[in-house]
Order: structure tokens, then C-alpha cells, then sequence
């Protein structure tokens, strides 16, 4: 049986009735869409490799373009989980910067003279700041090269740059454009999407990682959501969500999930491991669960391992979760109540769209808990699936 199949077979009524006709078969899905997201990279392979030439890419080191990643909320944690796998992979100066600080600060951002490739992410390509910023850049500075990544075919920050010669748009499944509040499959196929460009002339290596992703990404879905359907029912009035590097994005991305979806019922907070101890670590306490997503790499596993077994001693949470891979077991597991292995052995470059997968489930399951809506989580209309049009200056 599907480990969410308690939801998804519901009949049709009740789904709709208790706000369930979405988020389940939209984070349940993720690891098979992530395999039409390679095909569609695959099939405008050629016409993204040429702009990506045209945009400098591959230009002598000191010629290449500053790249910038744009999005905002989660689409803004998109960025964040690519930063420093393209930095490393292109060889060019890549930094995430949100749409909602862009538009505000966009000549503090943008130097005259300078080379840009701005990549910006959008589920539904609609956002007021999104297409404001774009608009602007657009006017003030044309030279800038941008990549428009959306999943919806219709687009307003795609329609900016139609016909534009140096712009590039690619548009994805419309099955990733989530139909519910809070974004779960937009968000990871986005990730892969830029996972395929930061590997664009080297795709054969990357479909190898692909194939590993899937694979953990089914069996954390299968193992995992037990898991987080009894941490819900405990109740935890706060939970802090821990990572580094391109895990960070996983805690800020995971911390979004609950808290939208109990429509801030529960609290949260993202911090890198090293980060905690300078002042949030203050805000622990014994109603709060600890969730880390450990690194790969040995140096950083030490960290999260001192640090775990640290708030152990001052018992200062309610419970410890660490989510890594199988090798980093040994190391983690004597120093939290629960450890999540991960079947995978790839860099943590690639592994946000497979961890953020149990930060999804915890919004799910704590949502229900909560007796709200996971689809529309927001009884007064607080926040919306695409933020409502304010007045841009």
C-alpha cells in the first residue's frame, strides 16, 4: 500500500471536503516527476546549451557572468539549494537573492559594466515581485541574460521575455504546477531542473545521480511517513529544522512547509548547525522537536554530531531527529532519539529534493492534525497559493 494511499483513495468528497485533493498525490508523485523533468531538459537540451554559451558560461574564467538565482519564498529556497552546487560546476560567482529584496535594492544589487545571467524560478511565473523586478531589469539594464524556470505554461514573467533573443524559458510539467497552497513538487522538480543545468554538458553523469534520487526518494516516502504522521500526534508546539550548505535550504524550505500548512499553530525555525549556538539556541525548549539534515561529508557530520549530543546534555527538546545517509549512521545515531538513513550515496549538492521530502510530510500529517485544510491551510485567507497584486513603486 502507498505509505500516503489513506488519504489519496479517499473517496472524492471527502478529499475535497478536508482539503486533501492535492498536497498527498502532489508530494507523493515527486520522485516519478522528477524523471519527466530530466526528459523535458533532455528535449531543449541543444536550445538551452546555446544560450547558456551565448550567456558566457563557458568563457574564459574572468569573462564569465556573476549568476543570479531569483525567487521568492520557496522559490527563493530553489535558489538556495543550487547556489553552491553551480558555483562549483560553472566556475562562476552565483549568489540567491530573493525577488521581495531585488525589486527594493535593485541598483545595490546590479553593477554597470558587469556580466549577468540571472536564472529566476516561479511556480506560477506570476508573483507581484517576480514579474516586477523583471520588468525593471528588463528597462534599466538589457543587457542582463535571463532563464525563466516556471511551471506554468501561461506564464507573465515567461511573456516578458518572449522573442527576446538573450532570454531563455523553460516551462515544466503542468502535473508539477501544485494545485495546492503550499508548493512540494514545483519546488523539487524545480531543484532538479537546475540540477540538469548545472550539469548541462554533462547529463550522462547526472542521469546517474537521477536514477538515485528516484530511488531514495521512493523509499523515504515509503519509511518515512509513519514517522512523521506520530510526530504530529504528539503535538509539538515548535519544531527547528537544522542544515548546512545546500541543506540549509531543506531546513528553511522544511521550517515553510509546517508552518503554512498548521497555519502557524506550530512554530518554526531554520538555522545551520554551527549558527544554532549563537543566540537560537535560546528559543528551544522541551515542547520543541529538533530535526537535522546531516551532511554527507565527515567534517560537517562532526559538527551536526556535537551539537546534537550538546542539546542532548542540556535537554533542551522534546526529541532529536537527524535525517543523512547510511554512512553517516554510526556517527549521528547514538546522539539522537531517531536517525532517518538515507539509501543514497551522492553529494549534498543534490540532496534537497530528496530530504525536504520529510519536512513535506511533517506539514501534511501536522496540518491534519490540526484539523485544517492541508490544501488550503489559511482559514482566513492570510496567505495565498500566489501572493495577491500590492502596489509596486
Amino acid at each position: 500500500m502507498h505509505p500516503l494511499a489513506s488519504f489519496i483513495e479517499l473517496p472524492l468528497e471527502e478529499q475535497e471536503a478536508r482539503g486533501l485533493l492535492f498536497t498527498p498525490k502532489e508530494i507523493a508523485q515527486q520522485p516519478d516527476t522528477w524523471l519527466t523533468t530530466f526528459a523535458i531538459f533532455q528535449e531543449h537540451e541543444q536550445r538551452i546549451c546555446s544560450f547558456l554559451d551565448r550567456a558566457g558560461v563557458r568563457d574564459p574564467l574572468e569573462q564569465r557572468p556573476v549568476v543570479m538565482l531569483i525567487g521568492a519564498g520557496t522559490s527563493d529556497y530553489v535558489g538556495q539549494a543550487l547556489e553552491l552546487l553551480l558555483r562549483q560546476k560553472w566556475g562562476c560567482e552565483t549568489l540567491s537573492v530573493a525577488s521581495t529584496d531585488l525589486l527594493s535594492n535593485l541598483e545595490e544589487y546590479v553593477i554597470p559594466g558587469r556580466r549577468y545571467l540571472w536564472i529566476s524560478f516561479s511556480r506560477s511565473g506570476d508573483s507581484p515581485e517576480g514579474v516586477a523586478v523583471l520588468e525593471h531589469a528588463k528597462e534599466l539594464y538589457p543587457g542582463i541574460a535571463h532563464l525563466v524556470v516556471t511551471c506554468n505554461a501561461e506564464a507573465r514573467m515567461a511573456a516578458i521575455f518572449k522573442d527576446v533573443q538573450d532570454s531563455c524559458v523553460v516551462v515544466l510539467d503542468d502535473t508539477v504546477n501544485d494545485r495546492s497552497l503550499a508548493m512540494t513538487s514545483s519546488f523539487t522538480n524545480m531543484v532538479v531542473l537546475g540540477h540538469c543545468l548545472a550539469n548541462a554538458w554533462s547529463l550522462q553523469e547526472y542521469s546517474v545521480v537521477m536514477e538515485e534520487l528516484v530511488r531514495a526518494g521512493r523509499g523515504l516516502l515509503s519509511h518515512s511517513a509513519e514517522l512523521a504522521e506520530r510526530i504530529a500526534a504528539q503535538g509539538p508546539s515548535r519544531m527547528c529544522f537544522l542544515g548546512d550548505g545546500a541543506l540549509a535550504s531543506v531546513a528553511k524550505e522544511s521550517a515553510l512547509k509546517v508552518l503554512e500548512m498548521t497555519a502557524g499553530q506550530v512554530k518554526t525555525m531554520s538555522e545551520t548547525v554551527l549558527g544554532l549556538r549563537h543566540g537560537p539556541m535560546a528559543a528551544l525548549d522541551r515542547q520543541t522537536l529538533l530535526l537535522c539534515f546531516v551532511s554527507g561529508e565527515t567534517r560537517r557530520a562532526n559538527y551536526a554530531r556535537d551539537l546534537l549530543r550538546e542539546i542532548g546534555e542540556k535537554s533542551v527538546v522534546a526529541e532529536r531527529i537527524a535525517v543523512g545517509p547510511k554512512s553517516a549512521e554510526a556517527l549521528i545515531a547514538p546522539h539522537c532519539e531517531v536517525y532517518i538513513a538515507l539509501d543514497v550515496d551522492i553529494e549534498d549538492g543534490y540532496r534537497p529534493v530528496l530530504d525536504v521530502i520529510f519536512g513535506q510530510l511533517l506539514g501534511l500529517y501536522c496540518s491534519v492534525a490540526h484539523e485544517l485544510k492541508p490544501d488550503s491551510p489559511s482559514p482566513g485567507g492570510v496567505i495565498n497559493r500566489v501572493v495577491q497584486k500590492f502596489r509596486i513603486y
